[in-house]
């Protein structure tokens, strides 16, 4: 008590006594009363030591805030400014630990308590930071506090991590899984969960890439189920439309694969503070395969991962190709620079009706301000390489057909399964609406009323499945039959005129193009271009083919075109006649592989110098416009609502078809 009355002078019992009050958690508020209780206890202690009442501060804002760092505690910040201000004569803590468990926040405080001449309180006594025995037992008692908060937390983490490390910790599980009474992941029972999933890993075999399937189930009105882990309504199961950032999870989930994880996202002390950052895979804590039933394969899983990695935008420095864009470039994403071995970017040269790919090596010239290794105009490498797939792939489309057969009637039996399901459930709440309604007191009559609203709603609820279910069975789902067979086994035959209709996009193309070449090794100068295909298997072939300079040379195909033209324009038919022809029998633009049209036959005609047919004089039996004009006595416009009408007989008398004859109305006898 001696003590006490030493250290305690008139210059700090006229300043504020603050009592700083603090638990670590929320939980340790409500389990851990009694401490707190005692917190709050060291106020009567003070005002027994000759503090007023009125003097003393009590802070409590914390509670439920850990000692660890200062940053969120404002209670604790509050006390430092008033300390630093000089308004404190003392500061009470049950323990030197509810003050901090951060040596390097501990020894500000005891510092600024040093220069403002503040004490410090705790259960056990007294202390003057100015007295050097007083301030070695504070700084041990701080450095013991830190201490203790690092063994608690190690104990826990090494806890945890074990656990972790047999597949035992149990963490929210992604849709499709639950824990069963013993604590293991198993499928979720609800049969119409499970083909969920089975449906979502299919249809990403199909399409090859997130969005797409976000596409095909709004295109199929499809839903994707979910369950709440947490607040109201926890465990209960709901069918949501799938989003992008849903499907991104799944794929990337190796859950799903019978492989449970943990330690994929990992705690990182850096000059900015604590930072969550994502490790590589070697880094993780646990990576345990086959530790519950899966899904699909470790390997389609890593199949996915591949296919997503390669849908990411095309960078020359990327070993894959990057993802199918738009453009004619047959080549986009798989040209090689022969010279210096990176891969090439695209632009596209257009002028008038001409359309074509530049396969460009600009590696140097964007990144460190060099010349660009080659430029190569890709209208005959694409024809090149066109006529590499069609010489290559014959032979592996009978296989091709079956694959796509079998694929018709799994996707048949999914359809059928999913939608049956949604039905099956819908008359299950139905039929449970109505053994709720039955069984309600007819007197009740505010509890039967609404009974009998949710029965009406999961009637219609059932109605509505039941006509989705009937809709898919008629338009969707169609039976194999023997002429389809029959179309399928033809598909070696057909696959030439299928890679030339103009109606087959350049996406596609490109797909089957990536399915069979690993990449296209382009060398050019000035008279040649050296191709080295280099296919899935590993065999390699070489083509050379002549450098194209900036305007289109005249290809084998161009040339039949032309020949064609010139024959039906002899044939005396119009520009337009003539492109259906040449649409009938297969041909389409060179650069740009579209139908033919009256422009482009036009241009053709003007490319290469094609006679042109006149307007054919026949006077004697066919009128000239100007002569029907008067002939009827109408004006032009008349004259031309009633040729599309069909009134009279006409002919068009040009190779452009804008010039016209007409038949001389019978004589009437007047």
């Amino acid at each position: 008590m001696m003590d006490i009355r030493i250290k305690i002078n008139r210059e700090h019992l006229i300043r504020k006594a603050f009592l700083y009050i603090r638990q670590s958690t929320t939980r340790q508020i409500h389990e851990n009363a009694e401490s707190t209780k005692r917190q709050y206890a060291l106020r009567e202690k003070l005002i027994m030591m000759g503090w007023d009442g009125n003097q003393i501060e009590v802070i409590d804002s914390d509670l439920g805030q850990s000692g660890a760092k200062s940053e969120e505690r404002l209670g604790f910040q509050y006390l430092v400014s008033e300390v630093s201000m000089g308004r404190a004569g003392i500061i009470a803590g049950i323990e030197v630990s509810r003050l901090s468990r951060s040596s390097s926040d501990w020894g500000r405080l005891l510092q600024i308590s040093a220069l403002s001449d503040t004490l410090i309180m705790d259960e056990d006594g007294i202390y003057n930071v100015n007295d050097f025995n007083d301030r070695l037992l504070l700084g041990l008692k701080g450095t013991l506090s830190e201490a203790e908060l690092h063994y608690l937390k190690a104990r826990m983490r090494g806890g945890l991590l074990n656990k972790a490390k047999r597949g035992e910790l149990m963490r929210p599980l992604a849709i499709g899984y639950v824990y069963n009474e013993y604590g293991q992941i198993t499928k979720d029972p609800d049969a119409q969960v499970q083909e969920a999933i089975a449906l979502f890993f299919n249809t990403f075999k199909r399409v090859g890439s997130a969005r797409s399937i976000v596409s095909e189930y709004k295109r199929q009105n499809y839903t994707f189920p979910s369950r709440q882990f947490r607040g109201f309504g926890v465990g209960e199961l709901s069918w949501k439309n799938l989003t992008y950032e849903r499907a991104l999870q799944m794929l990337n989930n190796p859950l799903y694969a019978g492989v449970y994880t943990y330690g994929k996202r990992q705690i990182h002390h850096t000059p900015q503070g604590r930072q969550v950052k994502f490790v590589p895979r070697e880094r993780y804590h646990a990576w345990l395969p086959d530790s519950h039933p899966a899904y699909i394969s470790e390997m389609e899983f890593e199949e996915n991962l591949r296919q997503l990695s390669q849908n990411s935008r095309p960078k020359p420095d990327l070993e894959h190709g990057g993802a199918v864009r738009e453009g004619v470039a047959l080549l986009q994403g798989i040209a090689v620079c022969g010279i210096c071995g990176r891969k090439m970017t695209l632009r596209y040269s257009q002028s008038k009706h001409i359309y074509q790919p530049i396969y460009m090596c600009q590696y140097e010239s964007v990144n460190h301000s060099g010349s660009i290794c080659q430029s190569v105009y890709g209208g005959n490498i694409d024809k090149a390489i066109s006529d590499v797939l069609l010489e290559t792939i014959n032979p592996m489309t009978t296989d091709a057909a079956v694959s796509i057969q079998c694929e018709m009637a799994e996707r048949k039996e999914e359809i059928l399964r999913i939608y049956g399901q949604q039905m099956e459930r819908t008359q299950y709440e139905m039929d449970l609406a109505k053994r709720r309604y039955m069984r309600v007191d007819p007197d009740n009559r505010l509890v039967a009323a609404e009974l009998e609203d949710d029965w009406n709603i999961r009637i219609k609820e059932y109605e509505s499945a039941k006509a989705a279910y009937e809709e898919k069975c008629d338009v969707e789902i169609r039976v194999v039959d023997s002429q389809l067979q029959a179309m399928l086994s033809q598909l070696v035959d057909e696959f030439p005129k299928i890679w030339n209709d103009p109606k087959t996009s350049f996406k596609e193309k490109k797909r089957i193009a990536r399915h069979i070449m690993e990449d296209v090794t382009i060398t050019s100068d000035s008279e040649k271009v050296v191709l080295g295909v280099r296919f899935k298997g590993g065999s390699t072939k070489i083509v050379e083919i002549p450098n194209m300079s900036r305007n289109l040379v005249k290809t084998k195909m161009e040339s039949d075109a032309v020949s064609l033209i010139l024959s039906l324009m002899n044939s005396g038919l119009t520009n337009r006649e003539i492109a259906d022809d040449l649409n009938a029998k297969g041909f389409s633009t060179e650069c740009q592989n579209k139908p033919y049209t009256r422009d482009t036959v036009n241009w053709l005609v003007n490319k290469h110098d094609l006679p042109r047919r006149k307007v054919i004089a026949e006077s004697d039996d066919w009128l000239t416009t100007k002569e029907k004009m008067a002939e009827l006595g109408v004006s032009e416009d008349t004259l031309r609502r009633w040729r599309k009408e069909g009134k009279f007989i006409w002919k068009t008398c040009n190779i452009k078809g804008v010039a016209y004859l007409y038949k001389p109305e019978p004589q009437r006898n007047m």
